[in-house]
């Protein structure tokens, strides 16, 4: 790192969405290149674009081709390809997906090469950027499949409101299929480690959520809850506070999150809808569980005011704030934990 400052990476998105807007929005606040040194993956052409479309014309980056050339005290933009894009904003098209993935694809391979210390995605469009290259359900499971570890999306606020699923991007009808008791207890206890490597909570306190209404009913609502979730939650009490099953409604309904430092919910829409409820526009989705660091905003492509200038910045520049804290509580877990001490009898002089 250039004077023990993390280094950002950021993938640019979908070019005709809100991605980069947001982006540079976040980037143009005063200081942020004190705090860390930040290099988009895009072009030139397609940033300076922007930033004569949104008016930010006080908007100044340094542009690079190798990290030789980084800039510790500016904002860098890493040159991932040359040519003049064609950008038709709040449309999804083939070439706004194309261009998606050449960031995404050039922005992991330098966190890979740890050329960047951290990574925040803008959001990117699940079906115009799939290709041959491209076959995942969206940036999780196509990190998972880059990186060493398991995936889990893990939605934070600066509130202290975390929500993990257990089956991320999965049809509704198929979500009961993919519950097993190895599973579950799987996710509670990456939720559990990452609680205290990524967010230096050292007794989390965690609830897991039922899957059916009622948290089953004691089976009368279908047997999942019972004879699956309550099994993985008595496996996995042994590694720390766990509580539950619970039933989603009441459980966010009667402000009972507030008494847990995390939660893990069975399927996406029911941790997300909560979630976003409670706390869009500083949400972040960052994807524990791996060996390197990545968050995003927990908004989409936003093609409907998509160069507007009215897409609000907050949601990404929380995730570049988080990517950074992560970033320097794992480094200092690791730093901690590398040569703990030996603990023997002492002997009693006489």
């Amino acid at each position: 790192m250039i004077e023990n400052k993390v280094i950002v990476g950021i993938s640019q998105g979908d070019i005709n969405g809100i991605g980069l807007e947001v982006v540079l929005k976040t980037l143009m606040e005063p200081g942020i290149a004190d705090i860390c040194t930040p290099v988009l993956f895009s072009s030139q052409k397609t940033v300076s674009y922007y930033r004569k479309v949104l008016g930010f014309e006080e908007f100044s980056f340094n542009p690079m081709r190798d990290f030789s050339q980084l800039s510790a005290r500016k904002v860098n933009v890493f040159v991932c390809y040359e040519e003049e894009v064609n950008i038709e904003m709040g449309k999804a098209t083939d070439v706004s997906g194309k261009y998606a993935f050449i960031s995404l694809e050039k922005a992991s391979m330098a966190l890979f090469d740890k050329h960047i210390d951290a990574l925040v995605t803008a959001p990117i469009n699940k079906s115009n950027i799939q290709s041959d290259d491209f076959k995942f359900v969206g940036h999780t499971e196509y990190l998972g499949s880059k990186f060493s570890g398991d995936p889990l999306m893990l939605m934070c606020s600066e509130s202290g409101l975390r929500i993990a699923v257990v089956t991320g991007h999965v049809p509704l009808k198929e979500v009961a299929s993919k519950l097993t008791i190895d599973g579950v207890s799987n996710k509670i206890i990456q939720l559990h480690e990452s609680m205290v490597k990524d967010f230096a909570i050292r007794k989390p306190k965690i609830a897991v959520l039922g899957l059916n209404p009622h948290a089953g009913d004691g089976g009368a609502i279908g047997n999942e809850d019972k004879e699956i979730i309550i099994p993985a939650i008595e496996k996995t009490k042994t590694n720390g506070l766990v509580y539950g099953p619970y039933s989603a409604d009441g459980f966010f309904g009667n402000g009972t999150y507030k008494q847990f430092d995390a939660v893990l919910a069975m399927y996406h829409d029911q941790g997300l809808i909560p979630f976003k409820t409670i706390a869009f526009n500083e949400g972040v989705n960052f994807t524990a569980g791996l060996n390197v660091v990545r968050t995003s905003p927990d908004h989409g492509t936003g093609y409907d005011i998509a160069g507007k200038n009215k897409a609000n910045e907050q949601s990404f520049k929380k995730a570049l704030y988080a990517a950074i804290d992560i970033f320097k509580n794992r480094k200092l877990y690791g730093e901690i934990t590398e040569n703990p001490l030996h603990i023997g009898t002492i002997k009693k002089e006489r």
